[in-house]
């Protein structure tokens, strides 16, 4: 049986996802908005002679709290469709295609961002291998890559140019990457 936490849309209202006090403020600029709008049309419509059309525009013909009722269910239908659909376009943009929902993204951002810090100290395949796990529990991870290698490209890079060997730089900042990018087959 699922629990009233297993819905979609609640995993916006747990703690620390840094969400619900900016749909509060939301919430209170669009109503302060439309008190504004509201107060302006009051006065238009007090002070100036309108046509007769505009008694069925407004719908005078309807009682008072009816049509409060109708005006704001219509008006919260619309903010929500507008806000889902102009979020939905905006991060189509950063969501790539198999990847959770934005909702379970924020939430294993926020958990990893509070998870343990770890420091790793090493070289070679072992640490890239080792950072490419650990980035899926936290976010604080530092990597300490010793630059003794000398073999392959790493170790020619070294004699030649007289540089560290870039290798295993590279493999751990590779793996610590959002994105991965395979390595080419040689």
């Amino acid at each position: 049986m699922r629990s009233w936490r297993d819905l979609p849309g609640l995993k916006w209202l747990y703690p620390g996802m840094g969400v619900k006090r900016w749909l509060l403020l939301l919430v209170l600029g669009v109503t302060s908005l439309s008190l504004g709008l509201a107060y302006v049309l009051v006065a238009v419509y007090r002070q100036w002679p309108l046509p007769e059309v505009f008694y069925y525009l407004t719908l005078q013909f309807i009682p008072r709290l009816w049509r409060a009722l109708l005006f704001g269910t219509v008006g919260l239908l619309a903010v929500g469709l507008a806000l889902y659909r102009l979020s939905s376009s905006l991060l189509a943009v950063v969501m790539r295609p198999g990847q959770d929902s934005l909702v379970e993204m924020v939430y294993q951002h926020r958990q990893r961002a509070r998870g343990p810090k770890v420091v790793a100290i090493g070289g070679g395949t072992g640490l890239s291998t080792l950072l490419r796990g650990m980035k899926e529990y936290t976010s604080n991870l530092t990597a300490i890559v010793t630059v003794a290698d000398d073999g392959g490209s790493s170790g020619r890079l070294r004699r030649e140019l007289g540089v560290l060997p870039p290798g295993d730089f590279r493999n751990c900042i590779a793996a610590l990457a959002d994105a991965e990018i395979a390595k080419p087959e040689a």
